[in-house]
């Protein structure tokens, strides 16, 4: 196979990239793990967070939005907190289809649960890590949502 000629950053990128693959999926078993006793996976957990972050009750759209996700994706799992009781709907001023969701008790008790089981093993992970370090990541990784974003 011919060799596809990469600058050295596009190279390193190139690597880097792998590496965020396998870091996610391993972030996304390691929520599921951590959260499971709480009746969460990773992904409701994510969009309870969505939800308090936006401040007040956005529609679906916007939340997939707010997460990089695909909205029919989000939905199925808005339905499914909805069914559980830890999400409601309440109509929408803006537009009459589009409800919003809306966070109940259930579900900020639920949220919080999952914060309090999160903070012990967030430090253990940030352990030794540089709050320097971490936030040179973060920049790479907010350049690039942008690039990316950009160009979506």
């Amino acid at each position: 196979m011919d060799e596809i000629e990469r600058t050295p950053a596009g190279a390193a990128l190139s690597g880097l990239m792998l590496d965020f693959f396998r870091v996610n999926s391993l972030l996304l078993t390691a929520g599921d793990r951590l959260v499971a006793p709480l009746g969460l996976t990773s992904a409701r957990w994510q969009l309870l967070g969505a939800i308090i972050a936006a401040e007040r009750p956005e529609p679906v759209a916007w939340l997939a939005r707010r997460l990089g996700a695909n909205r029919q994706n989000v939905q199925r799992i808005v339905n499914d907190l909805s069914e559980e009781g830890l999400v409601s709907f309440a109509p929408n001023p803006n537009h009459r289809r589009a409800q919003l969701v809306v966070l109940t008790e259930k579900g900020k008790r639920a949220y919080e649960a999952a914060m309090r089981v999160q903070a012990p093993w967030i430090n253990h992970l940030a352990n030794d890590l540089s709050p320097a370090d971490l936030g040179a990541v973060g920049r790479v990784l907010t350049t690039l949502r942008g690039r990316l974003e950009a160009n979506a």
